[in-house]
């Protein structure tokens, strides 16, 4: 007998509600960002972008979601290793986006998709994603 183990998959309704929150936290700092969630394949569900935030955030925005997922861990870490000298880590295929501001969102023990933030420093973009992970992940505790 072959068992499959149970997948979590991330909702259109969860997404919307990671970049709720997420956009929240963005305009209670007065930052204009964009706000990218994609699924665990790092297929894009939903994005949106803040009035006055730069077109060149859109695809960082997506690009760190993607990489978040594809390497299951937040994006600085990423760019934390090529900016301490493993400059190898550049030739990652399919060309990750190796900057702060990535989060996986996971839920018991499984990556089940990403968000991405772009626009303003990228310790900023990370506290905005934050806020969009915090917020599902106390949504799904329930009352």
């Amino acid at each position: 007998m072959i068992s499959l183990p149970n997948k979590k998959v991330l909702t259109l309704e969860a997404a919307k509600a990671v970049l709720k929150a997420a956009e929240d936290r963005a305009l209670a700092g007065g930052w204009r960002v964009v706000i990218a969630v994609v699924d665990d394949g790092g297929h894009l569900l939903a994005a949106q972008r803040l009035d006055g935030t730069q077109s060149s955030s859109v695809a960082t925005a997506i690009g760190k979601a993607k990489a978040a997922v594809g390497f299951k861990r937040r994006t600085g870490i990423l760019e934390e290793m090529v900016n301490t000298g493993r400059t190898s880590f550049l030739s990652a295929p399919d060309g990750p986006v190796l900057l702060q501001g990535g989060l996986p969102i996971e839920v018991d023990g499984q990556v089940i998709g990403g968000v991405g933030v772009s626009g303003v420093k990228a310790s900023d973009d990370e506290v905005i994603a934050q806020a969009g992970v915090d917020a599902l992940l106390d949504a799904l505790k329930g009352p």
